[in-house]
């Protein structure tokens, strides 16, 4: 999500509320905790903000109380920071969910994965992903992730040619359906394709592993059961999967 996105809600708001969104995006998705006035004015100015010629950036941040505080100083010119309150008024002015650093993250980590995917059925996957993580449908995100990565996996399984793929099938599963385009996958079942992939040298044993357990999860998930699994698991199957499918 891109400053112009995530300021866009506020734009009927105070100016308050626009500087506060600007401090919470730079803290959350740029890893920066404080920011002098001029940076803030020139985050409003990038971001294409109504009016942000005529914001007294300065005024406005010494007026917003117990919302911000001041670290330090830049050279000669104070920083400012969102205090814990702050970020709950801004969480709250844009209906986002309890604050999840490790969602957070995934969040602008996959949006960033997202434009560099070519492949437009892919990348449709990874941005259902990242629409559930914003409101904290956790099993749901693992579901559509997993699903643009074993597509990615089949696609580079069948760039090596069927000649090779169907024989590495068959020797996992004596009845595999033979595959000559993509859409026979829906016949293999994933744990297969990752076996075979592992024969065909796209995968390393270790990397085979890992992507197993990550499948686990994702039957977990994607199953009628009462699991739920928890920020920091999903983002450690984030990591593992964008890992080793993506990069």
């Amino acid at each position: 999500m891109t400053l112009v996105e995530f300021l866009a809600p506020l734009k009927n708001c105070p100016h308050r509320d626009k500087c506060l969104g600007v401090l919470y995006y730079q803290h959350r998705y740029a890893d920066r905790e404080a920011l002098t006035v001029d940076q803030i004015r020139s985050a409003l100015k990038n971001a294409r903000v109504p009016g942000w010629g005529k914001i007294n950036v300065a005024d406005v941040l010494a007026k917003s109380g117990h919302y911000v505080d001041t670290p330090g100083s830049h050279g000669n010119r104070r920083l400012w920071k969102l205090t814990g309150s702050g970020e709950q008024n801004v969480r709250t002015l844009l209906g986002l969910p309890l604050s999840e650093p490790e969602v957070e993250h995934d969040v602008a980590s996959l949006e960033i994965l997202s434009l560099k995917v070519p492949d437009a059925d892919v990348r449709e996957y990874i941005e259902e992903a990242i629409k559930c993580l914003r409101v904290g449908a956790l099993r749901a995100a693992v579901v559509f992730l997993w699903t643009g990565a074993i597509r990615l996996l089949q696609q580079k399984a069948l760039a090596i040619g069927v000649t090779q793929l169907n024989p590495a099938l068959l020797k996992h599963d004596p009845k595999s359906h033979k595959v000559s385009k993509i859409d026979d996958f829906s016949y293999i079942k994933d744990k297969i394709t990752l076996l075979a992939l592992q024969d065909l040298g796209i995968l390393d044993k270790g990397q085979r592993t890992t992507l197993d357990e990550a499948l686990d999860l994702r039957n977990r998930c994607g199953h009628p059961t009462k699991y739920r699994p928890g920020a920091k698991k999903a983002s450690s199957f984030i990591e593992d999967v964008v890992g080793l499918v993506f990069t």
